[in-house]
């Protein structure tokens, strides 16, 4: 069965064709803002590349990130699911970080709105959730990850504002969805945005 995974949560935007166990084609570019002009293109080659018109599952990332990268992910995943009349389901960008990891336990941290981060841990075997996914100011992010090694966007400001500890910046990649455990590439296809959005509707 092939498997259409599409990630453009955050400042990342890659697509990718898993055939089980095997990547047939992938595409991985930073694009920041850029994921409504790249997105269909980029899925295009990426099907090309794998001379095939289609696929039988479609993967999508629901988040947390960026709001617009999010719903441009959505969107494509809802619209091609049903030209192809195929499922779709989801996955979360931190879970997809730390499934790249080393070790026994990963904290992830993603870059987020007003100056906070997208933190969560991980345990690596097999890949588990240990604590819920939270938005944070770096300095209370510290606190919440204790990980030598933070991996993510916001690696960086959260192991420097705790002052210890290594950071390396690491953004999702579709392609990395192959290392996802089936409970963890299964979630509703819906956005995981970690926060209230900035605007609100009127009373």
């Amino acid at each position: 069965m092939t498997t259409l995974v599409i990630e453009t949560a955050t400042a990342a935007c890659s697509v990718a064709l898993l055939d089980g166990a095997v990547v047939r084609a992938s595409a991985h570019e930073i694009v920041g803002r850029g994921h409504a002009e790249r997105l269909v293109p980029m899925i295009g080659e990426v099907l090309a590349a794998a001379d095939t018109s289609r696929a039988d599952l479609i993967l999508v990332d629901c988040g947390p990130g960026s709001f617009t990268g999010i719903r441009v992910g959505l969107a494509a995943a809802r619209a091609l699911a049903l030209a192809w009349q195929v499922e779709v389901a989801g996955f979360s960008a931190l879970a997809l970080i730390a499934a790249t990891a080393p070790g026994d336990e990963i904290g992830v941290a993603i870059t987020g709105g007003h100056g906070e981060v997208f933190v969560q841990r991980f345990a690596l075997a097999p890949l588990t959730a240990i604590t819920a996914m939270r938005s944070l100011p770096p300095a209370e992010a510290g606190v919440e990850i204790s990980d030598d090694l933070v991996l993510g966007s916001g690696a960086l400001a959260l192991v420097e504002a705790r002052g210890h500890g290594h950071a390396e910046e690491r953004f999702p990649n579709a392609a990395d969805a192959i290392l996802l455990p089936a409970g963890l590439a299964g979630l509703p296809p819906t956005p995981l945005y970690g926060r209230p959005p900035d605007a609100a509707l009127p009373r």
